[in-house]
C-alpha cells in the first residue's frame, strides 16, 4: 500500500443501520436541511436525498480527516508532483489562479499562465474587432472551428454550447472531434473558407484524429487561397507545447500547453480559446474567476461545509458501501446537454484505475462507477422507468437552475416541478398498499396484481445541484467543483488521477493495424494480430 494510503472502513453499523431504514424516513426528517445542504456562491448543493444520516456522514467525515486529504488538497494547489507516475505537478488550478484570494501555485507558473492570457486576449479582441490581420491573422472571421479530441474538445464543447446566450454577435463556433470523414465534410459544405479560422488543440501536436482532421481544413483552405501557404496559414492557431512540430505544420500563431495539466483539466488554460472567442476575453476571464470562487472554497472549508467533500462522501457511500455501479447525472438545462460527456471524461479516464500508484498493488475495493445521462425532461420519457422499477438502483444527479435566460416562466416551473418530482418521487417510491388503493375495477386477484405493477419501491438516492443562473462564473464554479470532487475521490481511493494509461493500449495496436487497411488487400502483415482481429481485416478487405 501507498504510505500515505488510509484503507477505507466498512462503516457495518451504519451500514447496516441504515439497510432497515427508508429514504422515505430520511428525507422527512427537515432537520437533515442543516447538515445536508450547503452553498458555494451561485450553487446550492442538496445531499438530503442520499442514504446517510447524520451519524454515519460523521463516520465517514472522521475517515477523511484521518487520511490527511488537507495536506494532500495543499500539494496539489502548490504545485507538488502528485502525478508520481509521470513525475509532474497537477496545477489547472494555477490556470485561474489570477482571480483566486489565495494563490498557491509557484511564481513562474503564475506568471506563464498570466501571459498566456494576455496573449490569447491580443488575438480574440483583435479578431473581435475584425483587424484579425493586426495579430498575424485572417481580417474577418465569421466563423471558428474547433479540431481536438477528449481533453481538447469536452470542455471548450460543454462551456460554448451552455454559454450560447453570452456570444459575441457574428462569430459562429464549431466542434470537429473524430475522424469520421463525414463530419469534416459535412462541416466544410456549410463554412466559407475565406472567414474561417481553425484552431488546432492537440498538446504533442501528434494526436492522429487532430492532425487528420486539420490536414482536410488546411487542404480546403489552401484550395481556396489558390495555393497560398502563406495566407492559408493565417487562418490556423495552434495549442500545443511542440512549437517545432506546430511551425512545421504551418500554424501562424501557437498558444502554450504545459505538462502540468492533463487535458480533461485543461479548459481553463488556451485549450478554452474556442471559449474565449465565443463569449469574449472578459466572459472567458468570468468562468476562471468562477472556477477560483470553487478553488477558494474547496482550500479553506472544513470537510463538513465543503462541497466538493461532500459529493465525495455521497459517491463513496453510493459505490463502497452500497456497492452501485453506476450514476446518472441528469441536468434539467438544455444548455447543459455536453455535461454528462464532459464528465464521463474527467471522472472516468481520472478515476478508472485499479492499482495504487507507488506498489502497484490492486486496490482493495472498487473505483469509479459508469457515468452516464442526458437532460431532463427527455430521460423521463427514455430511461426513468427503469431507475424507477427496475431491478438495479442507479443513484442521479440532477442539475437545475432557478433563474433561467429566457422568460418562459411557466416552462421554466414546469421544467422545475419535474426535477423536484422525479428527486421525491424515487427516494419516497409508492407502497403496495398506496397503489391498491388506487385500484377500483376488476377482482381482488387483478386489483393485487395491477397494484403490484404499480408499487416503487423508491429508496433510491440522488443529489441536486441548483444553479441561480447559468453564467460563466457558475459554469466555471460548478465545473471545479466536480475537479475537486474527482481529487478526492482518487486520495481516497489511493490511485492517481491525473495520469491515464488506459488511453494509450488501443492506440497503440491501431497504429498496427493500420497499414494493414490503408495498403491494397495485398498489403500489410496481419499474421502479428490475434485471430478475431485477423479475421475481421480478412472480411473487411474481401469487401472492398
Amino acid at each position: 500500500m501507498d504510505s500515505t494510503y488510509v484503507p477505507l472502513p466498512s462503516f457495518e453499523e451504519h451500514a447496516s443501520r441504515l439497510a432497515g431504514t427508508h429514504l422515505r424516513s430520511l428525507v422527512n426528517d427537515a432537520s437533515r436541511n442543516e447538515r445536508f445542504r450547503r452553498r458555494v456562491g451561485p450553487i446550492l448543493l442538496d445531499i438530503t436525498r442520499q442514504k446517510l444520516d447524520v451519524a454515519a456522514l460523521d463516520a465517514v467525515g472522521a475517515f477523511i480527516e484521518s487520511t490527511g486529504w488537507e495536506a494532500a488538497r495543499d500539494a496539489m494547489f502548490e504545485g507538488k508532483h502528485i502525478n508520481t507516475s509521470e513525475d509532474r505537478a497537477v496545477l489547472h488550478t494555477a490556470l485561474r489562479g489570477g482571480a483566486s484570494r489565495h494563490p498557491a501555485a509557484p511564481a513562474d507558473v503564475r506568471r506563464e499562465v498570466a501571459d498566456a492570457l494576455d496573449k490569447m486576449e491580443k488575438l480574440v479582441s483583435a479578431v473581435h474587432r475584425g483587424e484579425g490581420e493586426s495579430v498575424g491573422l485572417i481580417g474577418r472571421v465569421t466563423d471558428v472551428v474547433n479540431i481536438g479530441i477528449g481533453g481538447s474538445d469536452l470542455g471548450p464543447r460543454l462551456a460554448v454550447h451552455a454559454l450560447e446566450q453570452f456570444h459575441v454577435k457574428g462569430i459562429n463556433s464549431h466542434f470537429l472531434t473524430n475522424v469520421d470523414g463525414q463530419a469534416a465534410y459535412d462541416l466544410m459544405r456549410k463554412l466559407d473558407p475565406a472567414h474561417t479560422l481553425v484552431i488546432l488543440v492537440s498538446k504533442s501536436f501528434n494526436t492522429q484524429e487532430t492532425l487528420l482532421n486539420g490536414g482536410v481544413f488546411r487542404d480546403w483552405i489552401l484550395k481556396a487561397n489558390g495555393g497560398d501557404q502563406t495566407k492559408t496559414s493565417k487562418h490556423f492557431i495552434a495549442v500545443s507545447s511542440n512549437v517545432e512540430a506546430v511551425n512545421k505544420w504551418g500554424a501562424s500563431q501557437v498558444l502554450p500547453m504545459w505538462d502540468w495539466v492533463g487535458g480533461r483539466f485543461s479548459l481553463w488554460s488556451a485549450v478554452g480559446a474556442s471559449i474565449a472567442f465565443a463569449i469574449g476575453m472578459q466572459g472567458f476571464r468570468e468562468l476562471l474567476a468562477g472556477a477560483a470562487e470553487a478553488d477558494d472554497h474547496f482550500r479553506t472549508v472544513k470537510w463538513q461545509d465543503n462541497v466538493p467533500v461532500l459529493t465525495a462522501i455521497a459517491e463513496l457511500w453510493n459505490r463502497n458501501i452500497l456497492g452501485r455501479s453506476s450514476r446518472a447525472v441528469v441536468p434539467y438545462v438544455d444548455s447543459l446537454a455536453d455535461l454528462p460527456s464532459y464528465l464521463q471524461q474527467l471522472e472516468m479516464e481520472s478515476l478508472g484505475k485499479h492499482v495504487h500508484p507507488t506498489t502497484g498493488k490492486e486496490v482493495a475495493g472498487s473505483t469509479v462507477p459508469v457515468v452516464w445521462g442526458s437532460i431532463g425532461t427527455n430521460a423521463q420519457h427514455a430511461y426513468f422507468q427503469a431507475l424507477h422499477q427496475g431491478t438495479d438502483t442507479v443513484p442521479l444527479e440532477f442539475i437545475g437552475l432557478v433563474k433561467p435566460a429566457h422568460p418562459l416562466r411557466e416552462n421554466q416551473d414546469v421544467l422545475t416541478s419535474n426535477l423536484l418530482a422525479q428527486a421525491a418521487a424515487l427516494s419516497l417510491g409508492k407502497t403496495f398498499d398506496e397503489a391498491l388503493a388506487e385500484a377500483k375495477t376488476g377482482t381482488e386477484e387483478q386489483r393485487r396484481a395491477l397494484a403490484a405493477q404499480r408499487t416503487f419501491k423508491g429508496d433510491r438516492p440522488s443529489t441536486v445541484f441548483m444553479l441561480d443562473s447559468l453564467t460563466p462564473h457558475s459554469l466555471g464554479a460548478l465545473i471545479a467543483l466536480y475537479e475537486h470532487k474527482v481529487f478526492m475521490l482518487g486520495h481516497l481511493w489511493g490511485i492517481n488521477a491525473f495520469d491515464q494509461w488506459g488511453v494509450e493500449l488501443g492506440k497503440t495496436i491501431a497504429k498496427q493495424i493500420y497499414p494493414s487497411l490503408a495498403n491494397d488487400k495485398d498489403a500489410g502483415d496481419i499474421g502479428q494480430f490475434d485471430a478475431a482481429t485477423r479475421g475481421l481485416i480478412e472480411a473487411i478487405r474481401d469487401r472492398r
